[in-house]
């Protein structure tokens, strides 16, 4: 699998990563513990993304209430020499409801980052990560904190770079002006169910901008400022191959149907397709794919060598929009 340099050009990603957040079993609360099943599922999924030639692994300290972190550090001490091998990330900001506060809430203080981190690290068996995301936008961020909270992580040695989740081109752009070091990654919902993100583009001056829930500009500055886009949910949950699909749209039976078409065509599989149509975009993007079963992991295997055409990468998407370009 073709490797991307990650902005500081010392990250050698694949273009595929692999999400970690089904990991950790079924329960997303603190209330349980994880299983040696939970392990071994987490041994079979990692097995799975290596074999595709993945070597970058998402995760979230939220994920599982921290269970999949856990899971996956029970892989890196079977397989000693794993963690030399492959690009670690994880994302904090996200605060479930705990002793404070019994409600769901973003926290970008100093104090928290730097505690979220030694717990991911901690989970992970770990003495540093490779790249941190702050997980959504704090409204209430200092980013004054935040860049103290970042230089404190880079010179203790704990967190090599630094990226953001769901951030817009002008919330990076602030945030950055505070900060001694690069954003290298942005991740985004995008798929071609979830593509406003194409639809910002050409949606200029039209009254559907209004509906549009991606926010204009920031692909554009993602690719001026060499930050790695990547996309998750990018399989949108299996819609277009295999879930039952008989209360969705008209849409997404003609999508679901083409996709199907394209896949025997070009001899490999509607995941492949799906992915390859967002890798065609010009921006790089990597799909986040965050499946647990094996086999669905082995079928994005093609998604590299996939060529779409122009014209079939906008067949998709006007088949995903449901009406004609504007």
């Amino acid at each position: 699998m073709t490797k991307i340099p990650l902005n500081t050009r010392d990250l050698e990603a694949s273009q595929l990563v692999y999400g970690c957040m089904g990991l950790g079993g079924a329960d997303w609360s603190n209330r349980t513990e994880y299983t040696a099943e939970d392990v071994k599922e987490a041994h079979a999924a990692v097995e799975a993304a290596l074999a595709i030639g993945i070597n970058m692994f998402d995760h979230a300290n939220i994920y599982k209430s921290g269970k999949a972190e856990q899971v996956f550090g029970e892989v890196l001490k079977e397989r000693k020499h794993l963690r030399d091998q492959i690009i670690l990330q994880s994302k904090c900001g996200i605060r479930f409801a705990d002793e404070l506060a019994p409600f769901t809430r973003f926290d970008y203080s100093k104090d928290y980052i730097l505690d979220c981190v030694d717990g991911i690290l901690s989970r992970l068996g770990i003495e540093t990560l490779d790249i941190l995301l702050l997980h959504r936008p704090d409204i209430l961020m200092e980013p004054e904190e935040v860049a103290e909270a970042f230089d404190h992580l880079l010179s203790e040695g704990k967190v090599r770079h630094f990226g953001v989740s769901n951030m817009s081109a002008s919330q990076m752009d602030f945030l950055q002006s505070y900060l001694d070091m690069p954003i290298v990654v942005n991740q985004m919902e995008m798929s071609l169910y979830r593509h406003s993100f194409a639809d910002s583009v050409v949606n200029i001056n039209q009254d559907t901008s209004l509906r549009d829930y991606f926010p204009e500009g920031t692909i554009e500055y993602c690719r001026t400022e060499d930050i790695q886009l990547q996309a998750w949910g990018p399989l949108a949950q299996g819609l277009y191959t295999g879930r039952p699909i008989d209360k969705e749209n008209h849409a997404v039976h003609v999508t679901a149907a083409k996709i199907a078409d394209y896949a025997e065509q070009k001899n490999t599989t509607p995941e492949a397709i799906l992915l390859a149509w967002l890798m065609r975009h010009p921006a790089h993007i990597q799909p986040v794919i965050g499946t647990r079963n094996p086999a669905r992991i082995e079928a994005c295997r093609d998604a590299e060598k996939v060529s779409l055409t122009r014209e079939e990468w906008y067949d998709l998407l006007i088949s995903a929009r449901g009406n004609a370009m504007p």
